[in-house]
Order: C-alpha cells, then sequence, then structure tokens
C-alpha cells in the first residue's frame, strides 16, 4: 500500500502542490495550488486507484473504496509529508488569493461546504442505521413489538442508542461546518447545543412559565410560543433540524473572524467566545432556528405536493437523477432534506424512491461481477465484488460508480433502465417510508415501510 501511497502523491505534485487534505467514504480529497499539472491518465493507472476525478478550483479527487483510510494514513507518514515539505499557511492563503474565481466558484463553494459539514458523519449514520434494522428484523420476525405503548427496558435503551445520533446530529453538522469555515468548532457545536438543553426545552412548560402560549395547529401538534421581554419566541424541538446548522455557522462564521481582528490577542481565548455566544445563540433561537425549519419544511412541502399529486413520476424523478449528482457530489441537498423531513414530520418519503437507484447500480455491478469471472478478468473482479459488497452490505455507491460505471460509460444506459423499473414499482406500489435515515443496502430493507413494496 505504501507505493500507492508515494504514487498518489507524487502524482499530485509532491506535498508542496497540497494545500489541504482529506477523505470522505472512498474517495482522497485534495486542495492544491495547481491542479492542472496532474495527468489524469496517470493517476488512474495507479495500482488500488478507481478513478480520478477533477474538481473545480484547483481541487482533486481519486477514487479507492474501502481502503481509503489506510491509504490516507498511508501517505501522510510518508517521510516528505512529515519533512515539513507540504505548503506553509502563509503559502496556502497566498495561492488562495492569487486563484481567480470562476463564475460558478460560489457555487462551488456552496455544495462543498454543504459536503464537507455530512461527510465525516457518514460512519455514524451507518452505524446508528444498522441499529435501527436490527430492531426492525426483530420486529419483523415477531420478537418484539417495537411500537408497543409498553416496551421492555432493553428496547427502550437500544432506542436511545441510534437515537443519539439522529437527536444530536445537528450539534455534529455545526462541529463540521465550523471546522470547515476555519472557525473554533466547538464554539459552533455549543450554538446548537444550547437550543437542545433541557432548560431551553422546558420552557414549554406553561405552568412553570406563565409567558409561554402553547396551541394545537390544524395537523394536531403543539407550537409553544414564549415571551422574553418583548419580543417573542418559538419554542422548537430542534433535535434532528440539519438546516438549522448549516444557516447559522456561516454567520457565526463572519462574528467570529470579526472579533478575532478587533480583539487583542491576549484575550480572544475569553472574549471571542463569550462575545459570539452572546449574540449568535439569542439570534438563532430567536431567528435562524425558526427560519431553517420553516425553509426545511417549504422545501420537503414541495416535493410532498409533487409525490401527492404525481407519485409514479416522483418515484421515478428520484432515482434517475441520482446517478448524476452523486459523482458530482450534488445529492446532499436531498439528504439534508429527508434529515428534515424526519425530524419534522417522523418519516421521510424520499429515501424509498431513492432505493431503486442504489440497488439498480448495485444491479448493474454484480452483472460486471458475472461477467468478469466468466472472462477471467481478475482484476475487474476484484473491483467488482469489493464494490458490490460495499453496496449491498453498506450502502455505498461510489466503488461502483467510480470503479466501474463511469470508466465503462455503456453500463449507465443500463443502469438507468433499472432506477425507472425500480422507481415505477414503488410508485405504482404507493411508495416507501422510513422514519430514520439509513443508507440503502440489503441489511436496511427492513426499515421501509411498507417492505413488501421497497424490498
Amino acid at each position: 500500500m505504501s507505493n500507492t501511497a508515494q504514487e498518489i502523491l507524487d502524482a499530485v505534485g509532491g506535498p508542496g502542490n497540497i494545500t489541504h487534505f482529506t477523505h470522505c467514504a472512498t474517495r482522497l480529497r485534495f486542495e492544491l495550488n495547481d491542479a492542472s499539472i496532474i495527468d489524469k491518465d496517470r493517476v488512474e493507472a495507479i495500482d488500488g486507484v478507481l478513478g480520478a476525478v477533477p474538481q473545480s478550483g484547483d481541487r482533486y479527487q481519486i477514487v479507492i473504496g474501502g481502503a481509503v483510510q489506510s491509504v490516507f494514513n498511508e501517505i501522510n507518514n510518508l517521510p516528505s509529508m512529515k519533512s515539513g515539505a507540504a505548503a506553509s499557511n502563509d503559502d496556502v492563503k497566498a495561492a488562495a488569493r492569487a486563484k481567480a474565481r470562476g463564475k460558478n466558484a460560489l457555487v462551488d463553494a456552496f455544495f462543498e461546504y454543504l459536503s464537507d459539514s455530512f461527510r465525516p458523519l457518514l460512519p455514524v449514520l451507518l452505524g446508528a442505521s444498522l441499529i435501527l434494522a436490527f430492531l426492525a428484523v426483530l420486529d419483523s420476525v415477531g420478537v418484539v413489538d417495537t411500537r408497543a405503548d409498553v416496551i421492555p427496558a432493553w428496547l427502550g435503551y437500544m432506542n436511545s442508542m441510534w437515537r443519539a445520533v439522529f437527536y444530536f446530529l445537528p450539534a455534529m453538522v455545526a462541529y463540521n461546518a465550523s471546522k470547515k469555515l476555519d472557525i473554533d468548532p466547538w464554539v459552533g457545536t455549543a450554538v446548537i447545543l444550547s437550543l437542545l438543553t433541557p432548560d431551553f426545552l422546558g420552557l414549554k412548560n406553561t405552568a412553570a412559565f406563565g409567558e409561554t402560549v402553547c396551541t394545537k395547529n390544524a395537523l394536531g401538534t403543539e407550537q409553544c410560543v414564549t415571551q422574553i421581554g418583548n419580543l417573542p419566541l418559538q419554542l422548537a424541538d430542534y433535535g434532528g433540524q440539519v438546516f438549522v446548522p448549516l444557516l447559522m455557522v456561516p454567520i457565526l462564521a463572519l462574528l467570529y473572524k470579526g472579533l478575532k481582528k478587533i480583539i487583542p490577542a491576549n484575550v480572544q481565548m475569553v472574549f471571542v467566545p463569550f462575545i459570539s455566544f452572546m449574540i449568535i445563540m439569542p439570534l438563532t433561537a430567536f431567528l435562524i432556528g425558526p427560519l431553517s425549519i420553516w425553509i426545511g419544511n417549504g422545501l420537503g412541502g414541495g416535493l410532498a405536493w409533487l409525490n401527492g399529486h404525481a407519485p409514479i413520476l416522483f418515484a421515478i424523478i428520484i432515482p434517475i437523477i441520482y446517478p448524476f449528482l452523486v459523482p458530482l457530489g450534488l445529492h446532499w441537498p436531498l439528504n439534508a432534506l429527508q434529515l428534515a423531513n424526519i425530524a419534522s414530520t417522523g418519516s421521510d418519503f424520499i429515501q424509498g424512491p431513492m432505493g431503486a437507484w442504489n440497488f439498480a447500480c448495485f444491479g448493474a455491478t454484480a452483472g460486471v461481477l458475472f461477467l468478469s469471472i466468466r472472462d477471467r478478468d481478475t482484476d475487474m473482479r476484484q473491483t467488482a465484488s469489493g464494490a458490490l459488497a460495499a453496496g449491498l452490505f453498506g450502502g455505498i455507491s461510489e466503488p461502483s460508480l467510480y470503479g466501474i460505471h463511469l470508466r465503462f460509460k455503456r453500463i449507465y444506459p443500463l443502469m438507468l433502465t433499472g432506477c425507472v423499473v425500480g422507481g415505477l414499482v414503488i410508485g405504482i406500489g404507493g411508495g416507501a417510508t422510513t422514519n430514520t435515515f439509513v443508507f440503502t443496502s440489503l441489511l436496511t430493507i427492513p426499515v421501509f415501510t411498507p417492505m413488501a413494496v421497497y424490498g
């Protein structure tokens, strides 16, 4: 693996050309001083590399697959990476200032911000979704009724295990978003956690707080508003609401960086967080939080309208667009919307049709695996078998996409046909919903309702 690491480092121009280096579930992600020097064919010829994806703004992605963590560690442990040959912080800033901002720079930055806010959370989301899938299997075989009014203590504890991830997801997103925008991630995390404390949630108690008024809306859900001074404060449950940190952190970053410019360095550690809290915490509670929920509900309502009025069309459109969104990293807004649907309504209707794309992708990979075995193509058999395992058991599509489908374009029409057929079946069957965010795989089929339509 060390040869692979060294070859990749050489192919991207060495440590001196790297300004930032990280990875996601399947890809090495580079921010470079100059990406034009990279020979894409040379990169893709490296043993262990499934594909190379040039990005705008001197960003570059190299697809590795399931071994990405070990390759990432190998590169960081190379002597040249440890010797200080990488670009200095001043070099990075100078290179960033020198880069021309293209007409799509803001759009690219927006999607990169979304991606980097969610990408590190993939492992914990996958782990939590598998806990829920395990409980769904126990329910389906009659071991326990997960919907009973009275449940055993062990089930209540296991529910707390997976719910911990989804309830505190806004805090995790805030941490990653803050790191992405180069501010103290714990400040951003603390702002979101202030909305999840028992003290904030306890403001709904009308007996304890006379200023609080709770009413039932048309859907039967409770809405509470309290008065802080003369200002109305909407008391929402922000657990699982990912749009809140995504909107809050950029505003916090502007304030945080501005404060660091005007506050003396020897007292920044105290007063920058203090002033940030005193401004951003109330701003988030009074304005950003309610606005974020309104945006999420509006987007979800639009898709719900399409799903309600043209369910078959909706079930076909979703799986068809995903094969084009995922390679570009543009699927994160839909993922955020799925999480917002679950937090607001308790279920999501997008992931069901989305599953048609996943299984069409994995089905095409299975076909390639069969052909590679028949033709005794050892390299493709290894690629396809690893990609199929990652897909069927982990719900990860990138090894299939970059290792096979994008390299052999004639597979795409066949995969899209599978997307249409799968979406049509789900649409005719009335759709499929889930009450949690999951990665579509064989292991998570039980969390969808009705399972017969989805499976």
